[in-house]
Formats: C-alpha cells, sequence, structure tokens
C-alpha cells in the first residue's frame, strides 16, 4: 500500500504522461496528485558518532486539523514558519467530506453518516483544503485522526476489532482521495501529494482502541502510532512492529501529579472539562499550560533528551489560552542548541537511521535520568 509514489499509481484521463517534466500527475479523480518528493524536508538523517550528544526533539501535533473559521490552523502554519518547526497534522477524514454525502460513511458499530464531532460548512471544507495544500509544501506531515471520533458507548472505537479499524482506515484515505468528486470543485487545486504513499501513522480518538489498531496498522505499512495514554518522557519502543510515540506525562506546575501533554487534559484539570470557565481565570491558567510544557521539555532537555510530544486541537477553549501556551512554548524552545522540531515521521525516520545498540543505550535512560558521566563518556560505551 505504502509503495513508492510513482507510474504505477492511476493516472486521471488527461494527466501527463509519468516523467520527471510532466509533475503534477493526478491520482484517481485529480483530489491528490503526485508532485514529487515532499519539499522543505530536512537532510537526511545519520548515525550518531559514538559519544554524540543526542539532539532534544519536540514534536507539535494536531488532532483533526479542520479550519473552522477561527483562522487558527493559519496561525499556527505561520508560527511553525516563524519558528523553523516542522508539525504532523492528524486530518480528520470527514473534514474533506461534504454533509451533504455523509451517507457515503459507514462507521463501525455506528448509524451510516453518524459522527460524534459532526462535518465542516462548505466553506470551511474549502479553507481546510487550502491549508493542508499550504501544510504538506511547507514541510509538515499529514496522518490521520481517523473519522467519526466516537469515545464513548458501544460505538467506541475502544471496542473495534482489526478489520474495523482496516475499514475506517480505508474510508479516511477514501475521503481525503475523492474530495473533489464529492464537493463537485474539479476546478480546485489538488492536493499535492499521495495520501496512500503519505499517510505512515495516526492518532486514536480519545487515546483508545491501539491494541487491536497496531496489526492493521503494521499491515498497511504505517511506521508509528501517537495513541498511547500516559506515557512517560523515555526514549520510544517499538510496539507489535510499529513505534510507539504516546502523549506524555509532564510537570504540572501548583500539583504533586503530572498532566498528559495535550491541552484537553490541561483544561480537563483546570476547569473540569468546561471550555467557557470564567474569563477570570484565563491568565493564570493560560501560565499554567505555558509552564507544564516548559516544566517537560526543561526536564528532559537537562537530562535524558527524550523527544516531547504535544498534542492539540485547533480551538478556542477557555478563550484561546491553550493556543497561546502552545505557541510561546514553540517560542521558547527554538532556536535553543541541538533542539529539533519535527513531525513525526522525521521523527522515526531519525530512530530509523541509528544503530539499534545506540537506541537502547537511550531507552535505557528513566525519566529525568542524568547519562553516567555525561553525555561524551555515556554515548562511547555502546
Amino acid at each position: 500500500m505504502h509503495g513508492p509514489s510513482g507510474p504505477g499509481h492511476d493516472v486521471a484521463p488527461g494527466a501527463a504522461a509519468p516523467g520527471k517534466k510532466n509533475l503534477p500527475r493526478l491520482i484517481g479523480d485529480g483530489s491528490t496528485a503526485y508532485t514529487g518528493r515532499q519539499p522543505n524536508q530536512p537532510p537526511a538523517p545519520t548515525p550518531m558518532e559514538p559519544g554524540e550528544t543526542p539532539p532534544q526533539f519536540v514534536v507539535f501535533s494536531w488532532d483533526g486539523a479542520g479550519e473552522v473559521g477561527n483562522g487558527l490552523f493559519p496561525r499556527f502554519l505561520k508560527a511553525a514558519e516563524d519558528n523553523g518547526a516542522k508539525m504532523t497534522l492528524f486530518l480528520s477524514g470527514l473534514y474533506l467530506l461534504p454533509e451533504s454525502k455523509r451517507r457515503l460513511y459507514n462507521p463501525p458499530n455506528n448509524p451510516m453518516g453518524a459522527s460524534d464531532i459532526g462535518y465542516l460548512t462548505d466553506a470551511h471544507l474549502r479553507e481546510t483544503l487550502k491549508c493542508v495544500r499550504q501544510s504538506w509544501l511547507a514541510g509538515h506531515e499529514v496522518g490521520t485522526h481517523f473519522n467519526g471520533h466516537f469515545c464513548g458507548g458501544s460505538g467506541s472505537v475502544a471496542n473495534w476489532t482489526g478489520a474495523q479499524w482496516r475499514s475506517e482506515i480505508e474510508q479516511a484515505q477514501q475521503f481525503v482521495k475523492t474530495w473533489r468528486t464529492n464537493t463537485g470543485w474539479r476546478a480546485d487545486e489538488p492536493l499535492p501529494f499521495d495520501y496512500d504513499h503519505e499517510l505512515v501513522g495516526g492518532r486514536t480518538p480519545c487515546l483508545l482502541g491501539q491494541e487491536n489498531l497496531l496489526p492493521t496498522a503494521r499491515e498497511l505499512g504505517w511506521r508509528y502510532d501517537a495513541s498511547s495514554p500516559g506515557g512517560v518522557q523515555r526514549w520510544p519502543q517499538k510496539k507489535q512492529g510499529l513505534w510507539d510515540l504516546p502523549l506524555q506525562g509532564i510537570p504540572f506546575p501548583g500539583h504533586t501529579f503530572e498532566v498528559l501533554s495535550m491541552d484537553y487534559n490541561i483544561l480537563a484539570n483546570q476547569s473540569k472539562n468546561s471550555t467557557n470557565a470564567p474569563a477570570y481565570n484565563y491568565p493564570a491558567w493560560r501560565t499554567q499550560a505555558t509552564e507544564a510544557y516548559m516544566a517537560g521539555f526543561t526536564r528532559a532537555y537537562e537530562t535524558n533528551r527524550a523527544p516531547l510530544f504535544i498534542g492539540n486541537h485547533f480551538e478556542e477553549w477557555n478563550g484561546g489560552i491553550y493556543m497561546d501556551a502552545v505557541e510561546e512554548t514553540m517560542k521558547r524552545v527554538s532556536g535553543q542548541k541541538d533542539v529539533r522540531l519535527v513531525s513525526f515521521r522525521q521523527f522515526v525516520d531519525w530512530l530509523d537511521a541509528q544503530d539499534p545498540k545506540v537506541l537502547a543505550r537511550l531507552q535505557g535512560l528513566e525519566v529525568g535520568q542524568q547519562p553516567t558521566g555525561g553525555w561524551r563518556t555515556y554515548m562511547a560505551q555502546v
């Protein structure tokens, strides 16, 4: 499924024949197109040298990745550009399916066309297409957040079988690959990538259902999954053949417990799940959210250099304070020595380029543990 993009892919009637001078090559109905290698990527990763200090990786990721008229998707494309960051957009397939065509979606264990996150208006769907195009061309990753976001009841993704996950994934891909047909907007630009090739990871709704997802994801050629709940700040390992990249517990200022490294989890601990709490709380909560992210960064940066994974939604919860916290964190960490702001795909590229013995050395460090004797000594003992 994830073979090289090239002449073997379907070409729309009238599309140019394969050849370097004839790009883009439209795929299927022309909703997507192969336009060559993704631009704005870092140099190919190389193995660490003996005694080398590992980079501090930070991944900013976005669940849903729809532009709903609040300007947050463009805001963070600009923030990423300003701070030299690449991000992962976990696109919900339904965000490219018009509500008028909702019965094309057949969700496992749920009624035809059902969705717990709703559908975008046509205007917002068009804006989302624009932002997704810009994202890929800017070098960001387009993963998946699947479709209907079912977290409760008998239809929850927690109960889906491997076959049902496969159906959900294939439908998510299909909605991305056929938006021209489903919207009728045949004059609009295609998305500039082959989604079958680009899709190598995702995050499940509410971080549920990973165990049954993973075998299917592996069969489909995925390289990682970002759905584990309650991870810790250690170097990741593989789970059922895929890199397991969890949201992590990070220090929560003013508390003895840690909070999951996602905007909604911070919100849940501040306003008891209210997304519109009294505004007098916002300044203190904004600061607390920012300092939580920075505490997680600092703990890793100054000790085991474990990657920091931050999850977000393009939402204006509690006056948009979580968006402010994420952007402030991005500004503070960018440009620091050894820090790389990357997508999940770029991060696993780096992992896969390393000697397994080197990775085992890194994986041996606990949360907040300094390398014995310093990095030069510790990493020279591989």
